[in-house]
C-alpha cells in the first residue's frame, strides 16, 4: 500500500442498474461513460489506490433505489470491485451518506479525489461542490460521467449534453474542481508517479 500522503481516492458515484431504464430516465449523453469508469476502476486497482464506491438508496419499497431491488444494485462490471469503503446515501451528496465520507478521508489522510459516475449534474456535481467546500483537491473525469435530459422552468427542456457542459463550467469556473478526461488520468496516474496527475488548483 502507498504511504497515505500519496493516495488519491477514486470516488465512483451511483453506477446502478436503474439508470439503464431509459423509458423512465429519458435520453442520456456520453455512451462511453461506463467504459471509461471501468478503465479508471481497473487502473486504480492496478496501481493500489483507494476506490470509494457510492450508491443511492431509498427506504421506499416502490423506489428503484430500494436496496432489495435489482435496479438498485451496481452495474455488473462493478460488482467484483474491491472498494476501500462503500458509502450509501439518500440525498445527492456522498458527503451526507453512511459512513461519513469526509471523516473517512481525513482518517486515511487523503486530500485528493477523482470523481466519476451518474448523474453528472446531480450527485456528481453536488458531491464535487461539497468536496471543494470541505477543502479537498478534486478532479472530475467528465467523460466518465453521464446524465439525462431534464425539464426546467416554463417547460424548457435541457439536453443531457447541455447539462453536462454547464456542470463542467460550474465546477471549473467556480473553483470547485478541475475537469479532466479519462485518458489524461490513465497516462498521469501510475504507481511510481502519482505526482504526474495534472496539477490541482
Amino acid at each position: 500500500m502507498k504511504p497515505k500522503s500519496q493516495r488519491i481516492a477514486l470516488v465512483v458515484i451511483d453506477v446502478q442498474n436503474t439508470f439503464d431504464n431509459h423509458a423512465y430516465w429519458g435520453t442520456r449523453d456520453n455512451p462511453s461513460a461506463e467504459a471509461n469508469i471501468d478503465l479508471l476502476v481497473k487502473h486504480w486497482t492496478d496501481i493500489g489506490q483507494p476506490i470509494v464506491m457510492v450508491t443511492h438508496t431509498s427506504s421506499n419499497p416502490e423506489s428503484s433505489f430500494y436496496p432489495e431491488h435489482q435496479s438498485a444494485q451496481l452495474k455488473p462490471f462493478l460488482r467484483g470491485v474491491v472498494s476501500a469503503v462503500h458509502i450509501t446515501k439518500t440525498v445527492n451528496s456522498a458527503f451526507l451518506g453512511t459512513p461519513d465520507l469526509a471523516q473517512w478521508l481525513h482518517m486515511e489522510e487523503i486530500s485528493e479525489l477523482v470523481i466519476c459516475g451518474i448523474q453528472t449534474n446531480m450527485c456528481v456535481e453536488t458531491t464535487t461542490r461539497m468536496a471543494g467546500n470541505l477543502g479537498f483537491s478534486t478532479k472530475v473525469a467528465l467523460d466518465a460521467c453521464h446524465t439525462f435530459d431534464l425539464l426546467g422552468p416554463a417547460g424548457r427542456r435541457f439536453s443531457a449534453e447541455q447539462l453536462s457542459a454547464v456542470t463542467a463550467a460550474n465546477l471549473y469556473g467556480g473553483g470547485f474542481a478541475d475537469i479532466v478526461q479519462t485518458q489524461e488520468l490513465l497516462a498521469a496516474a501510475t504507481e511510481e508517479n502519482l505526482g504526474g496527475l495534472p496539477s490541482l488548483r
